[in-house]
């Protein structure tokens, strides 16, 4: 047998681990004072075991060190041990009646012994005293009853390891840990009040410090993108910070005078709106000035329902000022129409020639469509000697050799001007075609519209304001609609009462009889009675044509006419 080890137990170490007290029911303390019980059959003292470095020395060479976790030689007195009379462990008073819990051990029964010896070669740490026991001799409190007789000392080293109640204010006991098994690492989390040993704070590790940045950086880092999104979520900005025009103006001065924000600039000030009311209804449409002091060239199918009593017509112009207006003259045959404003200092447009014109000539129409005034389309002149009956429908027709132009003209647009790149004049806006089956009144621009050319306006306009009426050319025949074949033939019977060819008229004198067929005027093929009739009508009274005739028999000759004039009125 080998001496017990003499160094104390550390504190704590007769507390039983939370994980060992789990789902198991608390064994009833064993009170130190009681005879320990007999060994169990087979059991064997430990080997000597001399303890680590430093600890204390029995004194005598070579003897066996003892223990530190052996009992004490003498047992200790209960860290439980009733307090004085009258004094609760924790301060009160104690409890009324019954036995105290703090009595002697006879109160206790004590817990028996477990088999087998240590694998540690220490005994079990449930059999030191605690180091916070009352010291030994302690006088026994008043009233307590007598624990009986003193007990004998046993031989410690007949004594197996007695556990004692855990002491619920004592410090856990570092436990001993198998070879190969490593410490867990102090974190630095600091002990509650109650469990604090010597008040020393503990140091927090640079790692840990270090890992809650790098956590608090991604925390952040994370906050951010999300943050990032939800704002991009939100469509409105502190700021538009939409980007700034480039440029030094946006004035006429910065356009050139043959653009077309050129042109509308200097023609849309002498252009204006048309509005006719009268018994039967009203018209819209467009017209342009002639001269400064308030002469106005329109269509004549615009003023047309102006010829009743009653009826009314305002002009309408650029800058907003509206004026009344009369009818100077009108005339359905080039269905054209002067007015007349009390005003002076008005900016005329100037006519230009008409037969200068040709495919392909930018053009710029100018009106108010639809009652809109002040609108401007371009395009080109896309025909030229375009033979247009136009008119209201409900008036003689107009005959017309027209200008044909893809720039946009719809309804309201007639009588406003179509101008070339400088500006004039070339075009008085006339007519618009549509697609077949539909009425004359509805749709719009399909890319084909007309204009009277200008050289026929200037002519017309003249007379209209020098007399009130106009006049145009004629040859003195007749023409048969129901032919068909190459050029227009002469009708061969009278019409409504009129020979074939009129009498001493201009056809009769150069020789054409009833019958022959008109094949072209100078050097024009005709194939159609409307365009001779347009030809003609685009020259003035006493000029003179070529006309290319086949008589009856076959045979092909020129003949020279010299125009004659209609009848006025």
């Amino acid at each position: 047998m080998t001496a017990p080890d003499d160094r104390a137990p550390e504190p704590g170490a007769g507390e039983p681990r939370a994980d060992d007290r789990a789902g198991e029911q608390p064994a009833p303390a064993a009170d130190p004072f009681a005879p320990p019980p007999p060994a169990p059959r087979g059991w064997t003292a430990p080997p000597s075991w001399t303890g680590p470095a430093g600890a204390p020395s029995s004194g005598v060479p070579g003897a066996p060190q003892r223990s530190p976790y052996a009992a004490p030689r003498q047992p200790a007195p209960s860290p439980y041990a009733p307090p004085a009379s009258g004094q609760h462990p924790a301060g009160g008073p104690p409890p009324a009646g019954g036995p105290q819990p703090w009595a002697g051990a006879a109160q206790r029964p004590a817990t028996p012994a477990q088999p087998g010896p240590s694998p540690w070669g220490a005994p079990s740490p449930w059999g030191a005293p605690s180091p916070w026991g009352a010291p030994a001799g302690a006088p026994r409190p008043a009233g307590a009853p007598a624990a009986g007789p003193p007990v004998a000392p046993v031989p410690v080293t007949d004594l197996p390891p007695v556990p004692l109640p855990a002491d619920p204010g004592a410090a856990p006991a570092p436990g001993l840990l198998p070879p190969g098994v490593l410490p867990m690492p102090d974190l630095g989390v600091a002990p509650s009040a109650g469990r604090r040993r010597g008040g020393r704070r503990r140091r927090v590790p640079l790692a840990v410090v270090a890992g809650l940045v790098v956590a608090a950086f991604g925390a952040g880092l994370v906050g951010g993108v999300v943050g990032a999104r939800i704002e991009r979520d939100d469509p409105h900005l502190a700021d538009a910070g939409l980007p700034a025009t480039v440029g030094t103006g946006t004035g006429t001065g910065d356009r050139a005078p043959d653009s077309v924000a050129g042109i509308a600039s200097t023609v849309l000030p002498s252009v204006v709106s048309i509005e006719v009311t009268s018994a039967t209804g009203g018209s819209t449409g467009s017209g342009l000035v002639l001269r400064q002091d308030g002469y106005i060239l329109t269509n004549h199918h615009v003023v047309a329902s102006a010829a009743g009593s009653g009826a009314s017509i305002v002009v309408l112009f650029a800058d907003g000022s509206q004026l009344a207006a009369t009818v100077v003259g009108s005339t359905s045959d080039y269905d054209l129409a002067v007015l007349k404003v009390e005003a002076e200092g008005l900016t005329p447009l100037v006519l230009g020639d008409s037969d200068a014109v040709q495919v392909g000539d930018p053009v710029v129409a100018v009106g108010a469509p639809l009652g809109l005034a002040g609108t401007v389309t371009t395009g080109i002149v896309s025909a030229l000697n375009r033979p247009v009956a136009a008119g209201d429908g409900a008036e003689e027709t107009a005959f017309i050799n027209a200008i044909q132009t893809d720039a946009a003209i719809n309804p309201g647009n007639s009588g406003g001007p179509l101008v070339n790149a400088a500006g004039e004049v070339v075009g008085i806006n006339s007519a618009i075609a549509q697609p077949p089956g539909t009425a004359a009144t509805s749709g719009g621009s399909i890319g084909l519209g007309f204009a009277i050319p200008s050289n026929q306006a200037r002519r017309t306009a003249e007379q209209l304001i020098e007399s009130g009426v106009a006049t145009y050319p004629v040859i003195g025949v007749l023409l048969d609609g129901a032919y068909t074949g190459e050029g227009v033939q002469v009708a061969t019977e009278p019409q409504g009462g009129q020979q074939p060819v009129t009498p001493d008229g201009p056809a009769d004198r150069a020789g054409i009889r009833a019958g022959d067929v008109i094949l072209s005027i100078d050097g024009r093929p005709v194939t159609a009675s409307d365009e001779l009739v347009v030809a003609i009508r685009a020259r003035t009274p006493g000029e003179a044509v070529t006309l290319r005739v086949r008589e009856a028999g076959g045979a092909e000759r020129d003949v020279r006419v010299v125009l004659d004039e209609s009848a006025p009125g």
